[in-house]
C-alpha cells in the first residue's frame, strides 16, 4: 500500500482535512484563527496551550490490524513479488483547546461532523504529506472512523500529558499497510535430479 512514510502521511492527511475545513467554517472568529497541531509537538504545547482555539491530533497507539493479520506477498505492477505488507491500525485522540468552555464544545461538535463526513481519506490527501509525491498508490485510501475509548485508557493518556482532561474524540485509521522492500526471488521448478555417489577411500 505505502512505504514507511504511511503513518506520517495518514496523520498529515487528517491534519490537512481539518485545516481545510476550518478555513471556511461558518463559526470562525476572525480575531481567533483555529490552528491544528500534531501533538505532542512538545510538552509545553500540552501544558501551556495558546489562548486562541486549537485542535491537537495525538497518535497514542499503533497495533497490527485485527482485520487482516495474514496477507499474502505483495505483487508489484511489473510482477515482482515482495514480502507481505505490515497492516497497522493507528489510534488517534482529537482534542479541542480554548479558554472558552462553550467554544471547546462547539469545536468538538464541528470536528466530529467534519471527520464523520469524510470517513475515507482519499489518495490525493494522503499524498499531500510530501507535496504530492506518491506515497500511496493511485486508488489506495485509508478508513478513518470513530473508535470508542475506555475511560481507563483515556485517563492514562491525560495522566501522561500532565494536564487536565479536555473535550476529545477518539478515532482509528484502519489497515494502513507498510510495504516491504524485500523481494521474494522465484526459481524454476525442478525438472531433473542428479545423483552422485561419494567416493569411499579404503
Amino acid at each position: 500500500m505505502a512505504g514507511y512514510e504511511a503513518i506520517a502521511a495518514t496523520t498529515n492527511a487528517v491534519k490537512a482535512l481539518l485545516e481545510t475545513a476550518a478555513a471556511t467554517a461558518d463559526w470562525r472568529d476572525g480575531n481567533s484563527p483555529l490552528t491544528v497541531e500534531v501533538a505532542p509537538a512538545s510538552v509545553d504545547v500540552l501544558q501551556n496551550p495558546p489562548k486562541g482555539p486549537m485542535i491537537t491530533l495525538y497518535l497514542y497507539r499503533t497495533t497490527l490490524s485485527s482485520v487482516r493479520r495474514h496477507i499474502g506477498p505483495r505483487v508489484a505492477p511489473d510482477g515482482t513479488r515482495y514480502s507481505p505488507s505490515i497492516p497497522l491500525d493507528l489510534f488517534y485522540l482529537v482534542t479541542v483547546w480554548s479558554e472558552d468552555p462553550l467554544l471547546q464544545q462547539l469545536l468538538l461538535g464541528w470536528c466530529v461532523t467534519v471527520l464523520d463526513e469524510t470517513p475515507v481519506l482519499p489518495t490525493a490527501l494522503l499524498n499531500a504529506y510530501r507535496g504530492g509525491e506518491e506515497i500511496f498508490h493511485p486508488g489506495e485510501t485509508v478508513e478513518f472512523v470513530w473508535y470508542p475509548l475506555q475511560l481507563g485508557d483515556l485517563s492514562e493518556i491525560w495522566e501522561g500529558a500532565k494536564t487536565s482532561q479536555l473535550p476529545s474524540a477518539s478515532y482509528v485509521a484502519r489497515m494502513v499497510q507498510l510495504d516491504s522492500t524485500v523481494r521474494l526471488d522465484e526459481f524454476p521448478l525442478v525438472q531433473t535430479r542428479e545423483y552422485d555417489l561419494a567416493q569411499v577411500e579404503s
